[in-house]
């Protein structure tokens, strides 16, 4: 059996659902692969290459400031996860101007994603936004902050379901990410340098994400079932909504990147980064397999 290091760098479905999945259902074990699953929201680059990372956006983010050479060979979904979750009298984006808002810091990949967002809806969020930063959690300390006043809005990512917490609380949904932002994201990335593409355990791994990507398409129930032991605060029916609304509709079948979607997303990623886009779609996103199924989609 194959032995490897996937490390997530993010908390919540977005991140975790696909990997979550095939181990859970035994695919990898199938696959004749033995995952070491390791929390790396905390480590550094160097440590994180040497693995595969279910983190595309900071794969992305890596390779265009920092020249890391990584590629990304099975992509979950081209719409992130992450909402604008925000206290009563704000109900659109512009109404965050002179506002606080939490949110990551701009050097991480949900971050920048935030920043591309406020700047297509008018603001600068270094000028018109009190940003207060915060690293990746539970998003439950935002929670708190709202209910108390401390903060106007939080960037909020799949560790809930914002629209039940929204209801729950009287507070407003601002705006879903992914209806503002669209980037091949989450899946399987390496660093060549570390990790050959073609790697039996690498492609191993893809094969079994795939085989979790048909499950969430082709059996709701027990796709509903994983996603509640994410969601712990919500019901069986909120649980449902989230996945019929989010995850359904927008994760992919089979794990390929469309390269329109990941060649506008790379320009957008690095202008507000403030670095060349060194890397087009077709470089960074390598979603074929090695045995040849499977076709980029773009």
């Amino acid at each position: 059996m194959y032995t490897i290091d996937l490390a997530y760098v993010g908390r919540g479905l977005h991140e975790e659902l696909a990997a979550y999945i095939a181990d859970q259902q035994g695919y990898y074990a199938d696959e004749g692969v033995h995952v070491a699953l390791h929390d790396g929201c905390s480590w550094d680059e160097e440590r994180l290459r040497h693995g595969a990372t279910i983190g595309l956006g900071r794969a992305l983010l890596s390779r265009l400031a920092d020249g890391t050479p990584w590629v990304a060979l099975s992509v979950n979904t081209h719409r992130p996860l992450f909402w604008f979750l925000a206290r009563p009298g704000l109900t659109s984006l512009a109404d965050l101007a002179g506002r606080r808002l939490a949110v990551h810091a701009p050097h991480t990949a949900p971050g920048c994603f935030t920043r591309i967002v406020l700047r297509r809806a008018g603001l600068d969020p270094d000028r018109d936004i009190h940003t207060v930063v915060r690293p990746p959690g539970d998003y439950g300390m935002d929670l708190r902050r709202l209910h108390e006043g401390g903060i106007d809005a939080a960037l909020v990512g799949s560790t809930m379901a914002p629209e039940a917490v929204a209801a729950e609380y009287g507070w407003q949904v601002l705006a879903w990410v992914g209806d503002h932002f669209r980037i091949p994201t989450v899946g399987v990335a390496v660093d060549p340098t570390h990790l050959h593409p073609d790697d039996p355990a690498v492609q191993a791994v893809v094969r079994a994400h795939r085989r979790a990507l048909q499950v969430i398409h082709n059996e709701p129930d027990t796709t509903v079932r994983h996603i509640r032991t994410f969601l712990g605060r919500h019901t069986a029916d909120e649980a449902r909504a989230h996945y019929e609304t989010f995850i359904a509709p927008h994760f992919t079948t089979d794990g390929q990147a469309d390269l329109a979607v990941g060649a506008t997303a790379i320009t957008a990623v690095a202008a507000e980064l403030g670095v060349p886009a060194t890397v087009t779609a077709a470089e960074f996103y390598r979603t074929a397999t090695a045995d040849g199924t499977g076709s980029q989609r773009g």
